[in-house]
């Protein structure tokens, strides 16, 4: 009996494909279910994880060990898993095709699309700086996932530690809103940041510890409000 392809040699090949010219549609079409479990969403996740590195000119090894740790590769896998990342690590164009079929996936404002986003953010900081051209990249990336400017902004303070982390902003909250409102959306992005959701979404060690410095940059943006209103 054959030995079944795994998911990796099918991505591997399906890049093939597309390096061929054979466009995105016959990658993506169709879609299945669910889209998280899916060659689709691998493959794109791991172009927009290569192209992320790409950002800044230059794809270093800190960024290429920083896409391990992010998106786990399977043992054995590691051959085909790097001629994917490579094919996409050759420029940035593209990346925001991936990124909108990505969010097709899933929806505007998905849990899951702000996970992406996180992990993304850990490969631009990776190489100890945050250039000018990751923060474009990213924050188109994350207009096409549909995240509101003070969701992306709250995401970039709890990784860019120059980014001033204005607390109303972290909470994604305006200037100003009564303190039983913003006590009521802590506990309610707290709930949703909780590293148990994390564990329960079946993402790697790294994006738990994502969600651990999440849980970080909100309790302290709740502290720092409740005492400015006391």
């Amino acid at each position: 009996m054959d030995k079944p392809v795994s998911l990796w040699s099918r991505i591997a090949q399906a890049l093939a494909a597309l390096a061929r010219g054979e466009g995105l549609s016959s990658i993506f079409d169709p879609l299945r279910t669910p889209p998280e479990r899916s060659v689709a969403f691998t493959i794109a996740v791991i172009a927009l994880g290569a192209k992320m590195a790409k950002a800044d000119g230059e794809v270093t090894r800190d960024e290429v060990a920083a896409f391990r740790r992010v998106f786990q590769i399977p043992p054995g896998e590691e051959g085909n898993a790097a001629r994917v990342f490579n094919l996409a690590r050759t420029d940035v164009a593209g990346f925001d095709a991936y990124a909108r079929k990505i969010a097709a996936m899933f929806g505007p404002g998905s849990d899951m699309l702000k996970d992406l986003l996180e992990g993304l953010f850990v490969i631009a900081l990776s190489d100890g700086a945050y250039h000018e051209a990751e923060d474009a990249f990213l924050t188109e990336v994350a207009r096409i996932f549909g995240l509101e400017e003070c969701c992306f902004r709250a995401i970039r303070a709890s990784f860019v530690p120059d980014a001033a982390p204005d607390p109303w902003t972290v909470l994604e909250l305006p200037p100003g809103t009564p303190i039983e409102e913003v006590r009521t959306r802590w506990r309610s992005l707290v709930r949703e940041a909780h590293p148990d959701r994390a564990i329960a979404r079946g993402l790697p060690p790294e994006a738990i510890r994502l969600a651990e410095t999440r849980m970080i940059a909100l309790n302290r943006a709740w502290h720092e409000l409740r005492d400015r209103a006391a």
